[in-house]
């Protein structure tokens, strides 16, 4: 029970910190995010900068559950599906963290979460960040499923429609990824039968 409510306060956290910044969210906010008072805010995290050491570790463990999905299988559609199944579910139970990591807070620097999520996200599909091959195709793509699956996923939560947008979220990113579909991703295989 803790945990859900520490991970709760973290996300709507993240969520605050990326609509105002970090300099610009107070605790007094992100306690009225969660229905606590300042000091029950202060009993699960004793102070901002607790609270943003928190939010960022959150994203490190996230950013090594993605780099974790595929590591250990070849190249190709079914790495990119593991890839992109950890990253949606991740996206859809942590929207708050998402809209972080997209946003453009003005903060200098980024905010760390951001840059090891980031790149997290972009080693998990095989690229180095930074760098640009000699093709740009599969960079193009990466980023393409990568902005797809941030949209949506935030889209999905708002309109509270995750359980019938994930399979749909899923099948767009593995097109932007270059792996068209053949079937409906709403229907499951017992129906096409």
């Amino acid at each position: 029970m803790r945990q859900h409510a520490d991970e709760e306060i973290l996300d709507r956290a993240a969520a605050l910190f990326a609509r105002h910044g970090f300099a610009g969210t107070s605790v007094q906010q992100v306690a009225d995010a969660v229905g606590l008072s300042k000091a029950g805010l202060l009993h699960h995290f004793p102070s901002k900068d607790a609270l943003h050491t928190a939010v960022t570790a959150q994203a490190d463990r996230l950013a090594d559950q993605v780099l974790a999905a595929g590591a250990r299988l070849p190249e190709g559609l079914e790495r990119d599906r593991a890839t992109v199944e950890v990253l949606v579910d991740i996206a859809l139970a942590h929207p708050g963290l998402v809209a972080l990591l997209l946003s453009p807070t003005g903060e200098e620097p980024a905010p760390e979460c951001a840059l090891s999520a980031g790149d997290a996200a972009v080693r998990a599909f095989g690229l180095v960040p930074g760098e640009m091959p000699a093709d740009p195709t599969r960079t193009v793509r990466v980023l393409g499923a990568l902005g797809a699956l941030a949209v949506l996923s935030l889209s999905a939560t708002e309109l509270d429609a995750v359980t019938t947008w994930r399979p749909l979220v899923v099948a767009t990113c593995l097109d932007a990824l270059g792996h068209g579909r053949t079937t409906d991703p709403t229907r499951s295989p017992e129906m096409e039968a």
